[in-house]
């Protein structure tokens, strides 16, 4: 694949800073539903320890079941206690029916409700208050990835998340499990077009900055002051055309020897990791 792919502020951070309008961006409609996630009652599922113990500790997740073994329920018995959802004592093979045989549940799985959406004057107004980067997905799908970015993104700072609400996985079972409780902690926007959003985030004053392994500059050269936005594109394809024309700039992070690509969800953590850098060393 190519190289572009390769905090707070939120309802789930706590205070949001101040956001002001910005112009016009097509939300889109909802996802295709996915049975394997999806319940009856319009919740979603997610499973694994690390993930159900940070919803539960999220007061903004509305959980309102945990389906769960009896190992499951001792070791997450004060953070159960805490939010008293409504229990579900349940079998391994249960807990497999419910989140797919392939699920790694850890002996739990959770009905919960989505989390609010941010929007993309919510992050702006994060990015300018805080000078975190504004993280963009160019419609990658694969769930292990999106998690793992989430992952960085919670531990090195980001304003926030902007994917496509078409073409990115349900914020849900793998993806939440990759996270690995990130989903918490992050703000994500959802759009419906991608390009309205890169246009919409230039007109606020936000720096594009696409990764791309033929990019004209080093990413280590950027100075990524004032608000700015990291752009990543799919594996293997990239980043989309009109994305790659809509970025301010497009950059590529330094490699040795013959290898010119790295897995997208490494080199977001790479960008971050160096966009941290650039604010100690300011």
């Amino acid at each position: 694949m190519k190289q572009t792919t390769g905090s707070k502020g939120d309802r789930r951070h706590g205070p949001r800073t101040e956001s002001r309008p910005l112009p016009h961006v097509d939300r889109g409609g909802r996802p295709p539903s996915d049975p394997a996630r999806e319940t009856g009652d319009g919740t979603i599922r997610i499973w694994g320890n690390h993930a159900v113990e940070a919803a539960l500790a999220n007061e903004h997740r509305i959980v309102r079941r945990l389906h769960l073994t009896e190992n499951a329920e001792r070791r997450l018995a004060v953070a159960i206690a805490a939010r008293t959802p409504v229990v579900v004592p349940s079998t391994p093979r249960e807990l497999d029916r419910l989140a797919g045989p392939e699920a790694v549940h850890q002996g739990i799985v959770a009905d919960v409700e989505p989390l609010p959406e941010s929007s993309l004057a919510d992050l702006v107004a994060t990015a300018e208050a805080t000078g975190l980067p504004i993280v963009v997905l160019d419609q990658i799908t694969d769930p292990h990835n999106v998690g793992a970015i989430l992952r960085s993104a919670a531990a090195l700072g980001t304003a926030g998340i902007v994917m496509t609400r078409r073409h990115s996985p349900p914020m849900a079972g793998v993806l939440a499990k990759a996270a690995s409780g990130a989903l918490e902690l992050v703000p994500v926007a959802l759009v419906g077009n991608l390009a309205q959003a890169l246009g919409a985030l230039g007109e606020a004053g936000v720096t594009r900055l696409g990764l791309d392994g033929e990019g004209e500059h080093l990413i280590d050269d950027e100075p990524m002051a004032g608000p700015f936005a990291l752009v990543f594109g799919a594996e293997g394809k990239g980043l989309r055309r009109l994305s790659r024309e809509l970025c301010d700039r497009l950059c590529r992070i330094g490699t040795m020897g013959g290898l010119a690509s790295l897995n997208v969800s490494n080199a977001a953590a790479i960008a971050l990791y160096a966009a941290s850098q650039r604010r100690k060393s300011r």
